[in-house]
């Protein structure tokens, strides 16, 4: 589904406004001060507005009111992309403080995204509130980097549903345009994926890899059919950054913790694709009985530390990536580097992954058909730097 966020008019928020925080009042009773004077943002799901919010711009303060989203998609992480746009907004227009009288429930969501209490609770209405707010002119990053995935069949960008090579979509041509392109807008990571080595089970598209290496400055993590060491000494001697090693791994762990020791660790994308918290192999055709998290410990122990997992019952469908696998991955390992993969569908989807501790995300189909759009993924990267 296409999210999008716009400027609406009062009316159009009132609605949602009273449906959701005030239910049992009239229309004309959930008007606030000002409402005329504020600017009012609607987040639609296609054409269905599912979330509002009013901001009261006040010199270098401003004040947001009347967060509301729609109850048939909360949980979805939807106010998070709203409240993200507010405060890209407010940034822009260079204010330096974004504070809210927040209800004592939602207190928990603004702690989340970094706002602080200001004063004691109060009750209007008989419902309990806080003053909170958060200092937009301080840095908040949270350090999350968009690794675009760019993967290839027969020199070609395409990208599978599911890793089925039968349900392939041809995007491009050139993979160095793609790249370039990426680029372009501040991308700095790349995630090179050799569809045609993988199921060869040795390293084909070696020459794409070459070109976008010499051509641009992207650090780029390359895979596929890495099956020996001279498909590894290949895929560095062509620019990768670093291998992206995933079957071999849990395949001949030997074999792999000796690339770990002679290349060093730095040098190693460790991929892990899971279902059901279960590691898979074989382009996903095989679930052994190996558990992520015991997966994840051994190769922790031998250094390990760049590592990447894959849910493959959300690869590729756009409904969102399995956030709470990777809340008990970050738990129980909290010093690695961790980038998720798989079902990112918006950038909601980013800022919820970057709100749980992962340090990246590997994101394909959701740009590809532009349900993250390249302004969106710019506009993304401009507000960390």
């Amino acid at each position: 589904m296409a999210i999008q966020i716009r400027r609406i008019v009062i009316d159009d928020a009132l609605p949602l406004r009273r449906d959701v925080l005030y239910p049992e009042w009239e229309l004309h009773a959930v008007r606030v001060d000002h409402d005329d004077d504020g600017l009012h943002f609607g987040l639609y799901e296609d054409t269905r507005l599912r979330g509002v919010v009013s901001l009261f711009l006040q010199k270098d303060s401003a004040q947001f009111r009347k967060l509301a989203i729609h109850p048939d998609v909360q949980g979805k992480r939807y106010g998070s992309l709203l409240m993200q746009y507010v405060e890209d907004f407010c940034r822009k227009e260079h204010v330096k403080t974004l504070w809210c009288n927040a209800r004592d429930t939602a207190a928990g969501f603004y702690k989340k995204r970094g706002y602080e209490y200001v004063g004691d609770h109060f009750t209007k209405d008989n419902i309990v509130f806080i003053k909170m707010k958060v200092q937009l002119d301080r840095k908040t990053d949270t350090g999350i980097t968009v690794i675009p995935a760019i993967d290839i069949i027969d020199g070609k960008c395409v990208r599978l549903t599911q890793g089925d090579y039968a349900q392939k979509k041809v995007y491009n041509e050139h993979p160095l345009e793609v790249a370039k392109a990426f680029e372009s807008i501040g991308v700095s990571r790349l995630h090179l994926v050799d569809l045609d080595g993988a199921k060869k089970g040795a390293v084909v598209n070696w020459k794409v890899l070459e070109a976008i290496a010499g051509k641009t400055n992207l650090v780029i993590d390359f895979g596929g059919g890495i099956k020996t060491e001279d498909d590894l000494r290949i895929v560095y001697e062509n620019g990768a950054a670093l291998a992206t090693i995933g079957s071999i791994a849990v395949k001949d762990p030997a074999l792999f913790a000796s690339w770990v020791k002679k290349y060093g660790a730095d040098k190693i994308f460790l991929g892990a694709d899971v279902k059901e918290e279960k590691i898979a192999v074989g382009g996903w055709l095989e679930t052994t009985e190996l558990s992520v998290f015991d997966f994840l410990q051994e190769n922790i122990k031998q250094g390990v530390n760049h590592i990447f997992c894959t849910d493959i019952a959300k690869d590729g469908l756009l409904q969102g990536p399995s956030v709470a696998l990777y809340e008990k991955i970050l738990q129980q390992f909290p010093g690695i580097d961790f980038v998720a993969s798989g079902g990112v569908s918006t950038m909601a989807d980013v800022h919820t992954l970057a709100e749980i501790g992962c340090s990246g995300v590997i994101v394909g189909k959701a740009i590809y058909e532009e349900k993250i759009s390249m302004k969106e993924l710019a506009d993304f990267i401009k507000s960390k730097n």
